[in-house]
């Protein structure tokens, strides 16, 4: 292994925000910086919900600008959603965000032609209205899909603009629910039986394989000097967290928090038993053969919308307010597909309680409770189920990502799971980015060794369990209506 520190930009895209961090690694060194940060704002034009994918790509451009030379550059982001080319490959229109209404009632016609029993057991993805392959049932009859030759994830979408080359990398691949985990590759029978056209998509590709290098007119708009490789990643950003969990040799849960909570395991095998599906577990593919057994959980969207209806408060202070509210006084399912949609999320929180009994919240502070507490308890359940169904127990649980911030819900959930809570990475997806391209160049080990390299260069806060978790079950308990 080299000496040498060398340079690698991490651009890390979210479902609010966009990054481009540059990761410094030597053999037993590793920095993060950020070198340019860019809203990602949707827009609702008459025909739904779009992603500004040329927003995000000249911020991207303007990232790689500010990161100055670098050894390579990986991009991930959120999955499920893609771009159509044309067979000139250019883009058909602005990707339609997994947001948008166009899947509701998808789901049941698909399942008429493939149970969903039957779509679990071959793919082991878990039931959400905005999968992949839902999104291409909802726009089988459009002109944009017909007119298609080309179907690229957004990750590899905005790989292609950089290199000229289309690939499909298999972390998001997985999200599709047209991968098959136990070969990792397409599930060609079920993309058959519903009419799904497998050569849209690009050849697959590994994390670390080569995705080309920037074009010249790349290289002049950034000031770059080529060439400068482009290197696929886990460019699901969930994929990246994961391998970024600071995990040594105990057995470990994790939660990826941001505006999703997945929490779940990691595991050699998919599971992909009825039992399994009907817990709504999914199964996606994570790195060097390993499998992400995890539930979605609505996450601090929840929280972030509340913010943005009361105008912005200072977190700090609202959280602080909120850490003075009696605990588990009410509590929402934060895996509630109600809650999806933007827009009056402090009046469907309240509602949803008084529905269910509870004292409705009234203050901010009492609707920042009731969402926290209810995303511990939602992490409690995950990793419980996690755990029975994979037969896999675990006994710390590391939480990694934007939530890693919030020491009350770090604290809370520590108490609901009645487990030790190791916080940190905060930016967890662009180190796994940027770890991935290191490893690709020779400049950190296996899995284990990125990890342990983690260890050593991060800063990670420990939460203790405090209370007994009787009361959790309690609230798990009336929330289920036991």
């Amino acid at each position: 292994m080299s000496g040498a520190v060398k340079s690698y930009a991490a651009v890390d895209l979210g479902a609010s925000s966009g990054r481009v961090m540059v990761g410094r690694v030597g053999p037993d060194s590793l920095e993060l910086a950020e070198a340019h940060r860019f809203p990602n704002r949707p827009v609702r034009v008459p025909e739904g919900l779009r992603w500004d994918v040329l927003g995000l790509y000249a911020g991207v451009l303007d990232g790689l600008k500010a990161a100055g030379q670098v050894d390579s550059v990986g991009i991930d982001s959120w999955a499920v959603d893609y771009g159509l080319l044309d067979a000139d490959g250019a883009l058909l229109g602005n990707p339609v965000h997994y947001r948008d209404s166009r899947t509701e009632g998808v789901a049941e016609k698909v399942w008429a032609t493939v149970p969903a029993e039957e779509l679990y057991a071959a793919t082991g993805l878990q039931y959400a209205p905005f999968n992949t392959l839902y999104q291409l049932a909802a726009a089988r009859s459009s002109a944009q899909l017909s007119s298609a030759r080309r179907l690229l994830l957004v990750p590899d979408l905005l790989t292609y603009w950089l290199t000229g080359e289309q690939g499909t990398e298999l972390t998001n691949a997985s999200t599709t629910q047209l991968i098959d985990p136990r070969t990792r590759d397409w599930a060609y029978d079920i993309a058959s039986r519903l009419g799904v056209d497998l050569s849209l998509f690009a050849p697959l590709r590994q994390p670390g394989d080569p995705a080309g290098v920037l074009r010249d007119a790349v290289l002049e708009e950034t000031g770059l000097t080529g060439p400068v490789p482009v290197t696929a990643v886990g460019s699901h950003d969930t994929a990246s967290a994961v391998a970024a969990v600071p995990a040594g040799p105990e057995r470990f849960a994790y939660i990826c928090t941001g505006t999703w909570s997945l929490a779940g395991l990691e595991l050699d095998a998919p599971v992909l038993t009825e039992e399994s599906r009907a817990a709504n577990f999914t199964n996606e593919l994570g790195l060097d053969g390993t499998v992400r057994y995890l539930r979605n959980i609505m996450g601090l969207w929840l929280l972030q919308e509340c913010v943005r209806a009361w105008g912005e408060p200072d977190l700090g202070a609202l959280l602080l307010e909120a850490s003075k509210v009696p605990a588990l006084r009410s509590v929402v399912d934060a895996g509630d597909a109600a809650f999806l949609a933007p827009g009056r999320m402090p009046e469907r929180i309240a509602e949803a309680c008084r529905v269910s009994g509870q004292p409705a919240p009234e203050s901010p502070a009492e609707v920042t409770r009731c969402i926290l507490d209810s995303l511990a308890l939602a992490h409690r359940k995950a990793i419980q189920d996690a755990q029975r169904l994979a037969g896999h127990p675990v006994d710390v649980v590391h939480v990694v990502g934007g939530g890693t911030r919030n020491a009350l819900l770090c604290q809370l959930t520590a108490d609901a799971c009645g487990l030790p809570v190791v916080a940190g990475p905060t930016e967890a997806a662009a180190l796994g980015n940027v770890l991935v391209q290191a490893r690709a160049h020779g400049l950190a080990g296996d899995l284990a060794g990125m990890r342990r390299l983690l260890v050593r260069t991060q800063p990670l806060t420990r939460y203790e369990p405090r209370g007994g978790t009787d009361r959790w079950r309690a609230a798990q308990d009336r929330l289920a209506g036991d």
